[in-house]
């Protein structure tokens, strides 16, 4: 049988060589099982400070945490308010994959490979994928699969899932599964499960995963020193075109033509360290098959000041929902 870790860092090794030299004062806003946090102290960081939103994150880091005394600290919060846990940083980390540790236990409800309460709460608080599900009405839950999961078949299966609820409330990951499997055309060998945008959208819901993100981008904007990193791995591209617009946007002064000043624009914040997104390369593919869809994203902060966050700059999809609210 294969045994591998409970979970493996991705693109740990390209990240840290984008931010070489490694030292000073890090932050993990996604600390998840470690692996990035172990990667920095080991390549020279001073002092890391891991941050999760989800305790049992923090509760199984109890084990050994304490074999890097003073140089780790452990906060629970979520990373939308990574500049009020720590500030003038070396560099900032942000891994924006669901945790392997989540998606393997049938009882967080991550994952329809096993069935599990419908759940898909990071924080294990707050409204679940089952209230979501549920309660809902179907215009927006259409709308959520739609720009969360990218999902062209969003307006029937929301129609499927609003049919089954009523009859019965969905509480479980293979129910759910089958409602959207429903839906679908039958998977051709190779392709992904049929839910699996479903599923997607539904989690980043949840979570608020997008306002998250961008919240986070700017928090850690605020929290790095001149010079200091911002690493961001993402895996779909929804997130990537987030990461990717906030670091254009805050790379680029707008420039001047006849019809308008130069000065139009703020300074840029942050310069880029990689130009495009970084993969995985063959040998991590071999290492951890989950790798495959993760892109690297780098900045390096500048001395200019933060600038105002908006959402629709950096593309972050919004849910219209009933009554004109967001």
């Amino acid at each position: 049988m294969e045994t591998r870790a409970p979970h493996i860092p991705v693109l740990l090794r390209p990240l840290l060589a984008a931010c070489a030299p490694v030292s000073g004062r890090w932050l993990d806003g996604t600390f998840g099982a470690g692996g990035y946090t172990r990667g920095l102290l080991a390549a020279g960081a001073a002092h890391v400070t891991g941050v999760d939103r989800d305790p049992l994150a923090l509760q199984m880091a109890q084990a050994w945490a304490g074999e890097y005394g003073d140089r780790l600290s452990l906060v629970a919060g979520n990373f939308s308010g990574l500049d009020t846990y720590d500030h003038d940083l070396d560099g900032i980390v942000l891994d924006l994959g669901v945790s392997s540790m989540q998606l393997d236990l049938a009882e967080r409800g991550f994952s329809f490979m096993k069935d599990g309460p419908l759940d898909m709460r990071m924080s294990q608080a707050g409204t679940s994928a089952a209230d979501l599900v549920n309660e809902t009405d179907e215009a927006t839950l259409a709308d959520i699969l739609y720009l969360y999961g990218e999902e062209r078949a969003s307006r029937r299966i929301a129609r499927a899932i609003s049919d089954a609820r009523k009859q019965e409330p969905i509480t479980t990951t293979l129910r759910l599964a089958e409602i959207v499997a429903r839906c679908l055309p039958r998977p051709k060998p190779g392709q992904s499960h049929p839910a699996t945008r479903s599923f997607q959208a539904i989690r980043i819901a949840v979570n608020t995963e997008f306002e998250e993100l961008a919240e986070g981008l700017a928090a850690a904007e605020r929290a790095l020193k001149p010079g200091g990193k911002l690493a961001v791995v993402t895996f779909h591209s929804l997130e990537d075109r987030i990461v990717k617009r906030f670091f254009q946007t805050r790379s680029t002064e707008v420039q001047g033509n006849r019809y308008a000043p130069s000065a139009a624009g703020p300074a840029s914040s942050f310069s880029l360290v990689t130009r495009r997104a970084v993969g995985p390369d063959d040998e991590e593919l071999a290492e951890n098959p989950r790798a495959r869809s993760a892109r690297l994203r780098v900045g390096q902060r500048t001395e200019a000041p933060a600038h105002k966050l908006d959402l629709a700059a950096i593309d972050v999809p919004q849910i219209r929902r009933k009554g004109g609210r967001r």
